[in-house]
């Protein structure tokens, strides 16, 4: 009976896993003709990719004599490159969008890679300006979106705010922006990645706790995510200050 159990939970399994990447496959392909629509430069970037690769693996081959050999191993690779091709052109599509929108950085930091842990609207106003909160191995990482003018000050009060409880723990501050001195929507990642190491993991979860137990000033409700064009920016504004 229980031998009986385990094959159909094993079918079951597989049947599952076999929906889950038929489900993966369908979104892939989605998002190709989607970003083929957008993208004129799509698949002559793809094919060039596809293309290097096994180039460059069977004139590797000439070398040693087995061009073809080369060519049958670098054909999987020309195809991970055309790959990555499709995946940073679909983020930068993406980017491009969200950039100015209400909500696109805390809609970024959210999709940050690695142990970030990540705060939305820690301070804010009603014209949908707003910190984030972001602990991290470099420290402590204020980051900014909306108006600079306003902006600057929310990022002083709160960097004086947070300052009493973490000692002299690094605090960092950013304004997502495309002006002098601002770090754009699409390079937020890379400028976060690049700040030194000053704190361990274990430390990241100590500033963590006391950082939970600073209630919230009541900062702007922000959207989960860019404000789609063309939505009622006094509609949201409304919104945000009956919170």
């Amino acid at each position: 009976m229980a031998a009986k159990q385990d094959k159909e939970a094993k079918k079951e399994a597989a049947r599952a896993r076999k929906a889950e990447s038929k489900a993966k496959r369908r979104q892939l392909w989605e998002a190709f003709k989607m970003q083929r629509r957008e993208d004129p430069a799509l698949i002559p970037w793809m094919l060039a990719a596809f293309l290097v690769a096994p180039a460059i693996a069977m004139g590797i081959g000439f070398f040693f004599g087995h061009p073809y050999l080369f060519l049958l191993g670098g054909i999987p690779f020309g195809a991970l490159l055309a790959m990555i091709v499709f995946g940073r052109r679909v983020q930068k599509n993406v980017y491009s969008k969200a950039d100015g929108q209400p909500g696109a950085a805390g809609w970024a930091l959210d999709n940050l890679r690695g142990s970030w842990r990540v705060t939305q609207a820690v301070a804010g106003t009603t014209q949908l300006d707003a910190i984030h909160r972001v602990i991290g191995r470099p420290g402590v990482i204020l980051v900014g979106e909306g108006a600079a003018h306003r902006v600057k000050n929310l990022l002083a009060q709160e960097k004086k705010r947070i300052s009493r409880l973490i000692g002299d723990t690094p605090i960092y501050d950013v304004i997502v922006g495309n002006e002098d001195g601002q770090v754009s929507l699409s390079k937020l990642q890379r400028h976060m990645s690049k700040l030194p190491r000053n704190i361990s993991g274990k430390q990241m979860d100590t500033l963590e706790s006391k950082l939970a137990a600073i209630a919230s000033r009541g900062g702007a409700a922000m959207p989960k995510g860019p404000l789609p064009a063309g939505a009622k920016m006094r509609s949201v504004q409304r919104a945000v200050k009956r919170r």
